[in-house]
């Protein structure tokens, strides 16, 4: 019998005199999961791609087919702006959803190889599981987003921030991303089943996109929509991006959107943490 260990599915190691508490520790910990998902991630392309297909098709099919017309209704009379530009925000807060979606599969197929148990007996500190998984998954989002910007500009969209304001939508898309990655990771944790964690995640993606301001202007919506789009927070992510994007720096309108989704991203991560620390007490019982 082999044995030999794939480093991808191993175990985390903790080095002698180590353990998941101390500054040090801590540390250690995420960047033990940091890497392990990465090399996971590495070994799956299909993972690394899959996120990537849904929102590029978006992009290139509603920008040819709906782009003329679309164009008019946004501009309304005044300088125009492109459908190209304006839809870009959409796909990147989409890629961001749809890649953050997947966070929780992958977590059911720790559960399923019983790599999660060995995660739970572990003295690994659970915040620093969580952040380390979280942190690979923003990773692998930053790639996914830069590929669509660069696609976007090629079919004609234009940053009017630059290469600076390209950074920043990257941010944006990160920030908005943390809050649905802990939501997947909650939904696995309740289901421990593959299939009811893809339609748990999934189920919200089209409903969040479309009940927003993703694929045109508020006030063209109807008036339960515009209600709806208000506590939507694909709208908070997008406004944000597409201020970037066709506004330029307002700091105004940037950081109030940035600022719903850092709280977003506190309150739904502390409660991934408190079901791993509750997944580890039912373990240990």
């Amino acid at each position: 019998m082999s044995t030999e260990t794939d480093e991808g599915t191993a175990g985390p190691t903790i080095a002698p005199g180590e353990t998941g508490g101390g500054e040090r520790g801590f540390g250690t910990d995420v960047w033990v999961n940091f890497k392990r998902w990465n090399l996971k991630a590495v070994r799956n392309p299909f993972v690394l791609t899959a996120s990537l297909i849904q929102p590029v098709v978006f992009l290139v099919l509603f920008t040819q087919v709906f782009g003329r017309v679309a164009t008019g209704a946004i501009s309304r009379g005044g300088a125009t702006i492109t459908y190209e530009s304006f839809l870009l925000p959409a796909i990147v807060i989409q890629v961001s959803l749809v890649a953050a979606a997947t966070s929780g599969i992958g977590l059911v197929n720790d559960i399923e190889e019983g790599m999660f148990e060995k995660v739970l007996v572990s003295p690994m500190n659970r915040a620093a599981v969580f952040l380390g998984k979280t942190l690979a998954e923003m990773l692998r989002i930053t790639v996914q987003i830069l590929i669509i910007l660069g696609l976007g500009v090629l079919l004609g969209a234009n940053v009017v921030t630059g290469i600076g304001g390209a950074l920043a939508i990257v941010v944006v898309g990160i920030v908005f991303a943390g809050w649905f990655t802990a939501f997947s990771n909650v939904v696995a944790l309740v289901t421990r089943d593959q299939e009811s964690t893809i339609i748990g995640a999934n189920i919200l993606q089209f409903p969040l996109l479309f009940v927003s301001s993703a694929f045109l202007p508020v006030e063209l919506l109807p008036d339960w929509i515009q209600i709806i789009s208000d506590f939507n927070p694909v709208t908070y992510g997008v406004n944000a991006a597409r201020t970037l994007v066709i506004d330029g720096w307002v700091w105004q309108t940037i950081l109030p959107n940035v600022g719903v989704l850092v709280g977003l991203d506190l309150v739904l991560g502390a409660f991934a943490v408190y079901m791993l620390n509750r997944a580890s007490s039912s373990e240990v019982q």
